[in-house]
């Protein structure tokens, strides 16, 4: 701020004035963005399905503005379940320009998921357990064509990030469990 001391006649004597910095002026020095903290790896399920297939990966914006593509698509028909993929409250289930979509704040990590387009069967407020169902994939409106798929996102404030992230690397990797042959055990009996 630039203080200005104006002299008006003789009888008035010094005025001061505070005069803020033109627009046009030198931009003022943005705080220090704290260090962005990693995702904990806390999801305990796949929003649907066991290992779906991703139909579009994350593909971060440069700019909050730009594009890209601020989640991941995963392979799921209509109809199907999708789940909370951790602990949480339900922070918003309802609809967004046509499409409905339920978002849950995940306990303790300040990370809020979205899953769209889901037909809600949970409501604002509600408590959801990792693996709790909270709605059911829309027949329309998918993005992703014929094949149909949820659209799942991951925020930390504004920020968005790959929902991936949350995947522990277990049930990232992992397919299906399946059990092998012991070959040289006794049999039972």
């Amino acid at each position: 701020m630039r203080c200005v001391v104006l002299w008006v006649g003789l009888t008035l004597g010094p005025v001061t004035a505070t005069l803020s910095p033109p627009a046009w002026a030198d931009p003022p020095v943005p705080a220090p963005v704290p260090p962005r903290a990693p995702v904990p790896a806390v999801a305990r399920v796949w929003p649907v399905g066991i290992r779906p297939p991703v139909v579009r990966g994350w593909e971060p914006p440069a700019t909050v503005y730009g594009p890209g593509h601020r989640g991941v698509d995963l392979a799921a028909p209509a109809g199907a379940e999708v789940r909370a993929v951790a602990a949480g409250r339900v922070s918003f289930a309802g609809r967004v320009a046509g499409h409905g979509v339920v978002s849950v704040e995940l306990t303790g990590t300040g990370l809020r998921t979205t899953y769209e387009p889901v037909s809600p069967s949970v409501r604002k407020g509600a408590e959801v357990t990792a693996g709790g169902v909270v709605g059911h994939v829309e027949p329309a409106g998918s993005h992703c064509g014929t094949t149909g798929c949820v659209h799942w996102g991951l925020l930390r404030g504004t920020a968005y990030l790959d929902p991936l992230s949350l995947l522990p690397p277990w049930l990232l990797h992992a397919g299906p469990s399946r059990l092998l042959p012991v070959l040289e055990a006794p049999p039972p009996g």
